[in-house]
């Protein structure tokens, strides 16, 4: 671990890439894929779950006060990634295929992260109430967002049609969960106190997604279907959206007169897409699909956006002001 944190490799990125070695060699099949796919939709009902019960509503309203701020996040979630994402089109067929474009203009609907937004966050001394109401925000209103932008966008293209069920399915998911957890909150507060249950929780979650993700991926041979050319070209296509994204956030939060501890919050939460949400969001929105493919470009984004955030939350970190020095959170 001294090792791990004096090369500045965090455990939990190298916990995603070994989830993915053993998806390639180990992938679930048969009967216990069908296990997997029960397995993942508990987890993502108990990680919305515990969002909901993290979340203090007095401190959620009084976040809400802070309107800039979180419309200038919701602004970058849902406007500028969607329009930077009918943008690309213009990549197709020359660079891109239409199932590799579908997943890129997917994942640039789809609403912020929380726990690794949060997490860098605290990482980077900036504030992170304002990023817990902006990423939970951004969350809770992607569960009816993005799937009409996908309506909007997508329909029109031929990617996919969604319907009102398939809604309802995503709001079954994803949001009656947040809500219970918000009911129970104070009976869970013994729980909450557990850091390193929620923890495992948070990233036992995401591990479960990843490795559900990549082992249908493979049952699905999609890695045969790519040839390192697309797959080479989708790498650099996310690389340079994300930094695209990065730098119109830092302008945007610097011309609009932001503190410092605000910029942070408009950088990573508005910068980040979400994989927890998407990949369930997928599996309902693409039913009949080729999946695989079209959440691989949101595999790859969400991989990069880790690896990325994490070098700039420690760099912040180093510039911050004495008064801001204190523990940071670990990232998840």
């Amino acid at each position: 671990m001294r090792l791990l944190a004096k090369l500045r490799i965090d455990g939990f990125m190298l916990g995603i890439l070994a989830t993915v070695l053993i998806a390639a060699l180990l992938p679930a099949r048969g009967a216990a894929a069908d296990v997997l796919d029960w397995a993942t939709t508990v987890a993502i009902a108990l990680l919305f779950f515990l969002y909901g019960a993290r979340l203090e509503p007095r401190e959620a309203l009084a976040g809400l006060r802070h309107w800039r701020l979180h419309s200038v996040v919701l602004a970058s979630t849902f406007v500028v990634f969607p329009l930077l994402g009918l943008a690309l089109r213009i990549l197709v067929p020359s660079v891109l295929t239409d199932d590799l474009y579908t997943g890129i203009l997917f994942l640039c609907l789809l609403p912020s992260t929380v726990q690794s937004s949060i997490a860098f966050t605290s990482m980077a001394r900036g504030n992170v109430a304002g990023a817990v109401v902006s990423a939970s925000l951004s969350n809770l209103l992607g569960v009816f967002v993005t799937p009409l932008l996908v309506m909007l966008l997508m329909n029109t293209t031929g990617g996919v049609e969604v319907s009102a069920s398939s809604v309802l399915q995503i709001v079954a998911q994803l949001l009656l969960p947040f809500l219970v957890g918000q009911l129970l909150r104070r009976r869970l507060a013994w729980l909450l106190r557990h850091t390193a249950v929620i923890k495992t929780v948070d990233r036992g979650s995401v591990y479960l997604v990843v490795y559900a993700a990549f082992s249908a991926g493979m049952v699905e041979h999609i890695w045969s279907n790519v040839s390192p050319g697309p797959l080479i070209t989708t790498v650099l296509v996310c690389v340079g959206l994300l930094a695209l994204v990065l730098c119109l956030t830092t302008v945007t939060s610097k011309l609009l007169g932001f503190s410092r501890d605000d910029r942070i919050v408009v950088i990573f939460c508005g910068s980040k897409k979400s994989l927890a949400s998407g990949l369930p969001m997928a599996t309902v929105l693409f039913a009949g699909h080729q999946i695989g493919l079209i959440v691989l470009p949101l595999m790859l984004f969400h991989q990069i956006q880790l690896f990325t955030c994490a070098w700039l939350a420690q760099r912040y970190a180093r510039q911050a002001p004495a008064e801001h020095a204190e523990p940071a959170v670990a990232a998840v």
